[in-house]
Order: structure tokens, then sequence, then C-alpha cells
């Protein structure tokens, strides 16, 4: 989906917020609110919520049937007035249902008016295969010059949904959380961000993650750079407006090596392995 605008190309200020969410939807859309003006008063032009952020995800935070899904379309058409209010793009967690079935998605509001396509989950497991549909969006936002993917939670996991982002020439990859624990567990807090800087590494993508505050975090809200380096992360478990911007930038030898063999790797396997011939110059990525 493609948005044009007179905001500088190829340049955006991006904001995550996070806070701990509910199963009271009022509670959750006061937080989020709240995150809007916070980010509207630091010139955010795209702002990403985690997994669910509005409605609680099912079953950790509500059940399921005790979604009203009415009250969520009236929350959602005053975060679409925000969006217009503040001239920036609102990328939200929300239960959906739509057609008779429901998803789990990220709805992205424009400043232009209207609601961009949503992005639905497609990595469905457990919880999410006995609540939600199988989205089959590919999550694309051409703004302002860059080109943005979304991708959710348990996604993460997997290289392939990230690969889709690289081969459509994503510049920026928005991954969006909901990934707590009653108990702390720093271990697995980790493991998530070491997937994180893999795909930003490997897909010579900068990605931002967005996700829930509590009770305990296990995965992080944060900013990793196109080699994987963490700029920006909050504080665990509290609620927090991360910033940052993005903006194109020419590619270092390593990052146009990375780019040079994954064009190689996408080509059929070859049948010979020639030997490795030493660098005389540069540093590999």
């Amino acid at each position: 989906m493609m948005e044009s605008s007179t905001e500088r190309q190829g340049k955006m200020k991006i904001g995550a917020f996070q806070f701990a969410g509910s199963g009271d939807m009022e509670y959750n859309f006061a937080k989020i609110s709240e995150g809007i003006r916070q980010a509207a008063g630091a010139d955010v032009r795209f702002l990403a919520f985690y997994e669910c952020a509005l409605t609680g995800y099912p079953p950790l935070e509500v059940s399921m049937e005790c979604i009203d899904f009415e009250a969520a379309e009236k929350y959602c058409a005053q975060v679409q007035m925000f969006a217009v209010k503040y001239r920036m793009y609102i990328a939200l967690g929300c239960a959906v249902r739509r057609g008779g079935r429901i998803f789990n998605s990220v709805r992205v509001f424009s400043p232009r008016g209207g609601e961009l396509p949503a992005y639905d989950k497609r990595a469905l497991w457990g919880w999410d295969r006995e609540n939600f549909y199988e989205g089959g969006s590919d999550g694309i936002y051409d703004i302002d010059g860059l080109r943005i993917g979304i991708r959710i939670c348990f996604e993460v996991r997997f290289p392939e949904y990230f690969r889709e982002l690289y081969r459509q020439g994503a510049d920026l990859g928005v991954v969006c959380f909901c990934d707590i624990s009653e108990t702390d567990n720093p271990d697995r807090y980790e493991l998530i961000k070491a997937h994180l800087r893999t795909r930003a590494v490997e897909n010579v993508m900068p990605v931002l993650a967005v996700n829930d505050a509590g009770p305990f975090q296990t995965a992080p809200t944060a900013f990793f750079d196109r080699d994987g380096k963490v700029f920006a992360e909050c504080r665990r478990n509290e609620t927090e407006l991360l910033v940052w911007e993005v903006e194109k930038l020419p590619d270092t030898f390593g990052q146009a090596g990375r780019k040079y063999v994954n064009g190689r790797l996408s080509l059929s396997r070859p049948q010979h392995v020639s030997p490795c011939i030493a660098q005389t110059e540069g540093t590999g990525g």
C-alpha cells in the first residue's frame, strides 16, 4: 500500500509505545491515547503499538468471548481521528472480527484519513490457532519514501517471513509482540532479542520491536540497525515511549556483501563451491 506525502522522503521519526495491557478496553485505550500524545509531542511520524494492545491478548489478558468488537471499532475510529490530528501513521494491535472470522491484526491508520489494509498474523500456534484465522496479506506499506513491513510475534522465529520483506525491498521491519510472563524470564527475553538482531542482520534491514510491558516482558521494545546493533531499548516492564529516526543510508562494505550473497542464494543452489579466497581489503559482514 503506497501513501504519498510532502514529508521528508526516505527519512522518518518512528516510535513504539509499551504499556502493561489488560482485558479492560477502556483502560487500554486510555494508555494508547497517552502514547499517541507523547509521540505527537516528539514529532513521531510512525507509531507502533504491540500485539492486541487495544483488545487485550486472548486468553492471557481476556477471553475471546469477552471481547466487545463493536466497542473496539468505536475506539479505532478515535485512533483514526488522532492519526489525522497529529499527522501520524499509527499501527495498532487488535483482535478483529471480519466476515464472520476473527484475526490477530495490526491495523494501520493514516493521517490522510481512512485505514490502510491491516496485516493479519499468519504464524499461528497454540492459543492463536484456537482463537484466530490465518491471515493472507503481505504487511507492506510505502510511507514517505520508506517501505515498511509489519510482522507479529511468533513470526520472528521464522526467517522466511522476514525474507519476504527483504525480497520486496523493505527499509524497516516492525514486529509487534505480546510476549509476556507471570514470572521473570530474562533468558527468553535475550533469546527473542537475539532473533530480532538476526532478522535485522540477515536482511540488511533495521527492525523496530514493540512489546506488552508486563507483568514481565519476555521480548524487548527496541530499535536495531541493519547490523543488529541495539540503538535504543525501553526499560523492561515499564510504561515507556521509544523514539528513533530511521533513514535510508548507503550500504557499508559488509552490508553490500550480505546483499550480494543473498542475491546468489536466491538462485539455484550451485553444484560446486570454489575454495575461499582471503580478503585483502575491508571486512566481511
